[in-house]
């Protein structure tokens, strides 16, 4: 039996058809490659922060650690990109009463220690800083 022309037309899709469903296919598409590009770059900016936290507390832990703590500025460059800055200022002295301290007598000293990590350039740069307060030796100073 031969087919009618109305029957015909209803067959198939029409072009129209198909390229509406096309875009809607790519534009979904780049929706979720966006989102996989951004989950990527949030794990390389979480592990950078990880790095940095990490080579800010061990810049910490160095400091006072054999030697005396000292204050006053220093920064370096620690490789991989990264930068640092350390602030060591005096915050209070104990004070012994007058006459009581005997020459070559350290007295116990609360140091601020700041620590400050940087990396990146540009829009890209970011940083983060420890704070922390730590007891040191000082000798006494004079009248």
């Amino acid at each position: 039996m031969p087919r009618r022309s109305a029957d015909i037309g209803q067959a198939g899709f029409t072009l129209l058809e198909v390229l509406v469903a096309f875009i809607i296919a790519a534009m979904a598409l780049s929706v979720l490659y966006r989102g996989a590009i951004d989950g990527i770059l949030s794990v390389r900016v979480a592990t950078q922060y990880e790095d940095a936290i990490s080579r800010a507390r061990s810049r910490l832990a160095a400091i006072g650690h054999g030697s005396a703590i000292v204050p006053g500025e220093q920064s370096g460059d620690d490789g991989g990109g990264f930068r640092w800055h350390t602030v060591i200022t005096t915050r209070q002295t104990a004070l012994p009463p007058p006459g009581l301290v005997e020459a070559g007598t350290q007295l116990p000293t609360l140091f601020a220690i700041s620590v400050a990590v940087s990396w990146g350039v540009g829009e890209t740069a970011r940083s983060l800083q420890l704070d922390t307060q730590r007891v040191g030796f000082t000798l006494p100073q004079g009248p």
